[in-house]
Parts: structure tokens; C-alpha cells; sequence
């Protein structure tokens, strides 16, 4: 069965970067489209980005256009999330979400495999 592994979440300053990672086992990596899900304290989870199998396009929310950028090593089956000018307000618990055949990709519902999540607290 596919396994995720988060890693690189941290303590940081506003306006620092951080870039996590997300390997994938399991799978055969290449045909599944990889999201990341950040879910903070007393509210719900949310999509961040996303990257279509295939070496497909990306998707964005609003609240990270042009700050996040999101990526994919099919040699080393691993998705990176590239987080830069970091905010308060990104502070969560960030997951990575894989599936095959995704219509809605910032709907949780539809990934089948997910990691255990790394946190991320940006503050001063």
C-alpha cells in the first residue's frame, strides 16, 4: 500500500522560507497527482497546492499565489512545497495528499493516501 513521509516543517520568522517534502512509496508515483492540506487549530483543513500526475499542471489557493510554489521529483519520488515570505497566518499542520484521478483537487475527499502531516509555525 502507498505510504507518504512529510518532513521539513519548523519554527519560523515571518518573511523566512521553509520547503517541505513529501516522499511517496508504494505508488507508482508518476500517475498519481500529489496536493498539499494544511489544517490549523479550530479550523478546517485546507488545500494548498497541487500537482497533476503525469507531470501535469499546478493549482494554487489564493492564499499562496505567488508565495508557494510546488514541484515534483519523479527520479526520487518526492513532491517539494517551496514556502516563501511566510506569514502568521500559514501556521498549520501541513499534509501531503496522493491519488490517481482527481476532479476537484483542493477536495480532501478524494485522495486515498496521505501522510502524517508536519507542522509549521511561523512567528515572531
Amino acid at each position: 500500500q502507498g505510504q507518504l513521509a512529510e518532513s521539513g516543517g519548523d519554527l519560523v520568522q515571518p518573511g523566512e522560507s521553509l520547503r517541505l517534502s513529501c516522499v511517496v512509496s508504494g505508488l507508482n508515483f508518476y500517475h498519481y497527482t500529489i496536493a498539499w492540506f494544511r489544517q490549523a487549530p479550530g479550523k478546517e483543513r485546507e488545500g494548498v497546492a497541487c500537482i497533476e500526475r503525469w507531470d501535469g499542471p499546478t493549482y494554487y489557493a489564493d492564499s499562496v499565489q505567488g508565495r508557494f510554489s510546488i514541484s515534483r521529483d519523479n527520479a526520487k519520488n518526492t513532491v517539494y512545497l517551496q514556502m516563501n515570505s511566510l506569514k502568521p497566518e500559514d501556521s498549520a499542520f501541513y499534509f501531503c495528499a496522493a491519488d490517481e484521478q482527481i476532479g476537484n483537487h483542493f477536495d480532501g475527499a478524494e485522495y486515498e493516501y496521505w501522510g502524517q502531516g508536519t507542522q509549521v509555525t511561523v512567528s515572531s
